[in-house]
């Protein structure tokens, strides 16, 4: 597969219109358990590969329904063929094994990381991306401080700021980083005004999308630069301005995609990928 997520999927990571075979791998178990293992990726010990191609081969021979050549159809049966296909290709794929095979990272390594199920599936992330898996992403929630913050994150922040710095330097050393973009984000920022919700007694810090930060590293972007300002209080920003489309535009441009061009969805409709196809120009 070209995409993984882990452990889970984003509301907003699926394939959408471009059909099943794009949708991500979720690998859902964590990394960080001494038993870890990705299920359907090897043969059960019982199942030799000469039964298994059998199998697929009765399988193919007693299929009779029939697919929609039309790529404006939505058919079901052919997003199927993609996911059976691409479970194929991952179970008869030595690569895809030795990927998964985290137990085989030096314990120096696995340590520096962090020894947590956001450590273990960063350096997941690295060894899929060394097997040539264009994109991953890692899904790490519970961010959501409405309440509790500053206990919160004096126990998350260390620990993400590890991870993080350990994956940028691992793939610079691996000379991967000038190839990779690693990107932190979320969805908005924090009201910079602290509260204290109804019935809590520990203050937090709400929903907030006049301002916020993005963590952008590698893919040639030259490093040490801080890209725009907030006022003072983080209340909005007021210098080099950007926008979520600026942001898209510039990994698009990075990846070789022409933010500007026009594509159809199999309806027919026609759409543009961003609706501000301007990148940011310090990260090119």
């Amino acid at each position: 597969p070209s995409y993984f997520s882990l452990p889970s999927m984003t509301r907003s990571g699926g394939p959408n219109f471009l059909g099943a075979k794009y949708a991500p791998f979720v690998v859902a178990n964590d990394p960080n358990n001494k038993d870890f293992r990705v299920r359907d990726v090897e043969l059960p010990p019982e199942l030799t590969e000469p039964h298994f191609q059998s199998r697929r081969d009765l399988r193919q021979l007693i299929d009779r329904l029939p697919r929609y050549s039309d790529p404006q159809v939505a058919d079901p049966v052919a997003g199927y063929d993609e996911n059976v296909a691409q479970g194929y290709n991952l179970v008869t794929t030595p690569e895809a094994q030795k990927a998964f095979n985290i137990h085989s990272e030096p314990d120096e390594v696995r340590e520096a990381y962090g020894r947590n199920g956001f450590g273990q599936r960063a350096l997941m992330a690295r060894r899929l991306v060394e097997a040539g898996v264009p994109f991953v992403t890692i899904v790490d929630g519970g961010w959501d401080h409405h309440a509790n913050m500053f206990d919160a994150l004096r126990k998350r922040l260390p620990t993400w700021d590890q991870t993080v710095a350990t994956l940028i330097n691992d793939l610079d050393q691996r000379g991967l980083l000038e190839t990779t973009m690693v990107i932190a984000l979320g969805e908005f920022g924090r009201t910079p005004k602290i509260s204290t919700l109804a019935g809590q007694s520990k203050a937090g810090r709400d929903h907030w999308a006049n301002a916020m930060s993005i963590l952008f590293a590698g893919g040639g972007s030259r490093g040490g630069q801080v890209i725009g300002a907030t006022d003072r209080l983080g209340h909005s920003a007021i210098e080099r301005i950007l926008s979520p489309e600026n942001y898209v535009s510039t990994v698009y441009r990075k990846l070789g995609i022409d933010p500007d061009m026009m594509y159809h969805t199999p309806a027919g409709r026609p759409a543009h990928l961003v609706s501000d196809p301007t990148p940011i120009d310090e990260l090119m």
